[in-house]
């Protein structure tokens, strides 16, 4: 009797972990929610299809909110913007950069009043700055004020999430925002943009959005990491193969629209303010090949800048180049 009962109990066991072995490992990515054409591939399901797991996005609003969820091993893929990347890899953050999203141009820009008598950066002076703090744009910022001379003493730089800018705006507490969208369209209705992160690239500052993945994750799921790259990098060749299709009226705009928020008319002038790099070209020395130095030269700034530390002396643990090779062949 007792050996009838075991033979049951192992049996419902073994059916169990059968059960269990075929459901979709549910992984947790983070995401920006930026108007991209990886917009379109998450909408099909393109990378459920393409990795087996059952993803459940998860939208950020700062990358210094990603870090802290990458940090404490509840995300494990997440879309990180360059800043971000070097204060996480100085923190010694457990990730590596995969694949870039998007660098980034004029979709992240400084923002001024009308009215608040701004026509060039000298103009800065005295003035108060909004900025989601530890971002992308507080770098193209910060390199904005290096590059005019502008000591941060001389202006009030003040730390709010994007929702938060917005609603400032409106109340004219603040004079200016490096901001990207959908806040750069409404506060632009009385705004100009007067120097955007295309510029402050320019001067030395580049800044992009990369995609990371927990390190050890990566090592235990390397083929559905670089299928999910690859699905990527196949939704950024759809926009890439006809830039100019993709009109407002266009099915792949209007999934962007309703993925996002976004207003469907300013989509396309969104799209074109990044610049998606082909994966194959990303494994080149001016992209993953050396991002590792770029990152240094980021954390050097932003030690100098007294916005973290200490910069370690090497990031090229914090790449992957792996995943894209494998992706791409």
């Amino acid at each position: 009797m007792k050996k009838t009962l075991m033979k049951a109990l192992l049996g419902a066991a073994v059916l169990a972990l059968s059960a269990g072995s075929a459901l979709a490992e549910k992984i947790v990515i983070g995401q920006f929610g930026n108007p991209t054409p990886m917009q379109v591939a998450k909408a099909e399901g393109k990378f459920e299809k393409a990795t087996g797991w059952e993803i459940e996005w998860r939208t950020f609003a700062s990358g210094a909110d990603v870090i802290a969820a990458m940090a404490s091993g509840d995300v494990k893929i997440a879309e990180l913007g360059s800043s971000p990347l070097s204060i996480a890899a100085s923190q010694g953050v457990d990730l590596q950069l995969f694949m870039l999203a998007q660098v980034i141009g004029t979709a992240e820009s400084l923002i001024v009043r009308n009215d608040a008598g701004i026509a060039k950066l000298e103009d800065l002076k005295g003035k108060n700055i909004a900025v989601p703090l530890g971002s992308t744009a507080h770098f193209s910022l910060m390199g904005a004020l290096a590059h005019a001379g502008i000591a941060e003493s001389d202006v009030t730089i003040v730390g709010m999430p994007p929702d938060q800018i917005a609603a400032a705006w409106e109340q004219k507490s603040i004079d200016a925002a490096f901001i990207w969208q959908p806040v750069q369209s409404q506060i632009l209705k009385d705004g100009t943009l007067l120097v955007g992160a295309n510029q402050t690239a320019e001067w030395g500052y580049p800044t992009f959005d990369g995609w990371v993945v927990n390190k050890e994750f990566a090592a235990e799921n390397a083929s559905a990491v670089a299928a999910f790259a690859k699905t990527m990098d196949e939704a950024n060749a759809a926009y890439l193969a006809d830039p100019a299709a993709w009109t407002a009226d266009s099915e792949p705009v209007k999934t962007i629209a309703a993925a996002t928020g976004a207003d469907v008319t300013q989509v396309p002038d969104i799209l074109q303010g990044f610049a998606f790099i082909p994966l194959k070209d990303q494994l080149s020395p001016t992209w993953l090949g050396g991002v590792a130095e770029k990152m240094k030269a980021t954390s050097d700034f932003l030690v100098k800048a007294g916005r973290i530390d200490a910069a370690a002396d090497d990031y090229t643990g914090f790449v992957n180049t792996d995943i894209a090779t494998e992706a791409t062949k």
